[in-house]
């Protein structure tokens, strides 16, 4: 995978890869499942995204998790930080207006890393 700034980065572990990308998320954005899972050149695997971030949390180095959202903005991950604010209260400390479970400001705060990183 290429990971601007960096040498190129060749890995065959699509759950390192979905990592590696989420921690480009910059602070304040958020991307969703699918959009990652198209820039690994996987579109139709945007539900082993969720898997690889749902898992996430055993990894030693943190990893921004709760900027990956759904394609509609919905915190569907939620349920995997612990209780059921905490990814909220993450977002909405970077600035990310939500509610009901949906991020209000989503189209102005979306990161596409097939745009931002090609």
């Amino acid at each position: 995978m290429k990971i601007p700034g960096q040498k190129q980065k060749k890995s065959n572990d699509f759950f390192q890869n979905v990592y590696d990308v989420t921690c480009l998320i910059p602070y304040g954005r958020v991307t969703s499942y699918g959009a990652i899972a198209r820039y690994l050149g996987s579109g139709r695997s945007a539900r082993m995204v969720g898997w690889a971030l749902n898992v996430c949390h055993t990894r030693p180095e943190f990893i921004p998790a709760h900027r990956v959202v759904n394609r509609n903005g919905l915190l569907t991950g939620k349920r995997h930080f612990g209780n059921s604010s905490t990814m909220k209260q993450l977002l909405e400390n970077e600035g990310i207006i939500i509610d009901n479970d949906c991020i209000l400001n989503f189209s102005e705060r979306f990161w596409d890393p097939s745009k931002e990183l090609n």
